[in-house]
């Protein structure tokens, strides 16, 4: 069984999980950072982040860390620690592929003693019935004989400053009670806030993706509750506000759901139900809700327009933010596009400005070039889709003044006071 004190790292995918613990981990032990992305690797060997999650000071101070995309600087490592994406398909079907295929190239240099966790939210027995026969047949070493397993699943918000990598308490767990106590022992050599060892690997993979999942539901019951109340006409966020002075009123908003966890999980463990011969109601009737409210948004600004006396057809209409979330690069899995989507399909023309999105990657993911700088009165409507801190800053009059004499500013965010604007989610 591995020591501490022998302790070689190696972390398999660098992005917004992967880094942040490769950079904690670099501070204490041997670390290699492995991507396939030579870019990503030349990147942060320049000691630079584009996904603004570590700074360069704290890559500094990595002192043991190296980077990589060479397997073979991965033989030495001794532990393992998975944080590829684990998205879904067109289908809204896990896939598995780059679980798959970082086991693959574990498998490649696995040797007898070492331990491989993973931290990619994946349904509940994915690492025992995907990925550990992948590490035994690539390396024909025998489970919990040769080598060793554990699940310990991440927390990370990307663009939060606040809850960090070492101060969000930890899950941990192992295909052993010993292996299961060694990896909470490594854990904590990073981890500040505790970890609580779970029973077992299904029940720490069950318990990261229920965590998401239960916030989907949450917020699609806020989202419903705002699609009743602007039926009524009445301010959904009034109504929250009211709520909100009983000690144990949730304090979700309703929006947009997007990103790489709440609006992505879900749909690993239904998956995982249906497999088993079980069709969840609750889950995936807020996916559908949550889903749909892009189109609800932009059904909502050409009401608006009409009422106004807008042409709508033809029409031009600025969106303020691509990112998924505020004050973050982030674009995977954004719902922002679901309302770009959306407005062309009334030939409207849309301009998305983001100040924190990088061009070249809205163009290559999603066939979109944000616009480099506002011009004043040159929008039919602007929508205030994201709540970026440069946003807020802006104001109503500064945001009213893109749009022409005659226009709708939707603020999707509540950002602005309820007069301010001329709607709100």
């Amino acid at each position: 069984m591995l020591s501490i004190a022998d302790l070689k790292v190696a972390v398999i995918g660098l992005g917004y999980v992967g880094l942040p613990l490769a950079v904690e981990f670099g501070k204490k032990v041997p670390v290699v950072g492995f991507d396939i992305y030579q870019k990503r690797i030349d990147e942060l060997r320049n000691g630079q982040d584009h996904t603004l999650e570590v700074s360069p000071e704290e890559l500094k101070q990595a002192i043991h860390l190296s980077y990589s995309a060479n397997l073979e600087d991965l033989k030495n490592c001794n532990f393992f620690i998975v944080t590829v994406p684990t998205p879904i398909d067109e289908f809204k079907q896990p896939d598995l592929t780059p679980l798959v295929k970082a086991s693959t190239s574990i498998g490649k240099v696995l040797k007898k003693g070492d331990v491989v966790v993973y931290e990619s939210t994946v349904y509940p027995g994915a690492t025992e019935e995907t990925c550990i026969p992948v590490l035994e047949q690539v390396s024909d070493l025998k489970f919990n004989q040769d080598f060793f397993a554990g699940y310990s699943p991440e927390r990370i918000n990307p663009g939060d400053k606040l809850h960090r990598v070492t101060n969000i308490l930890k899950i941990t767990s192992g295909s052993t009670p010993e292996v299961a106590e060694f990896v909470d022992q490594v854990y904590n050599l990073i981890i500040e806030a505790g970890t609580h060892k779970a029973t077992s690997i299904k029940v720490a993979e069950a318990a990261k993706v229920i965590e998401n999942t239960q916030r989907d539901v949450n917020i699609a019951l806020i989202n419903e509750l705002a699609v009743i109340f602007n039926k009524m006409e009445i301010d959904t966020e009034a109504v929250l506000q009211a709520a909100g002075t009983k000690w144990n009123f949730l304090p979700f908003r309703p929006g947009l759901v997007g990103g790489h966890c709440i609006g992505v999980d879900p749909y690993y463990l239904t998956h995982k139900a249906q497999a088993i011969g079980y069709h969840p109601e609750i889950i995936l009737a807020g996916r559908r809700l949550n889903d749909g409210m892009g189109a609800y948004v932009v059904t909502q600004l050409v009401k608006a327009m009409i009422k106004k006396k807008i042409q709508v057809e033809g029409a031009k209409v600025l969106v303020l933010g691509l990112s998924f979330k505020e004050n973050c690069p982030d674009i995977r899995n954004t719902k922002i596009i679901d309302i770009v989507n959306e407005l062309t399909e009334y030939n409207i023309a849309a301009d998305v400005y983001d100040p924190w999105v990088d061009a070249s990657e809205a163009q290559h993911e999603y066939g979109i070039t944000p616009v480099a700088n506002l011009e004043q009165d040159q929008y039919d409507a602007v929508i205030l889709a994201v709540a970026h801190d440069q946003f807020k800053a802006m104001g109503a009059e500064a945001l009213r003044a893109l749009g022409k004499p005659a226009h709708i500013l939707y603020d999707l965010k509540y950002v602005l006071d309820q007069s301010e604007s001329d709607l709100r989610l």
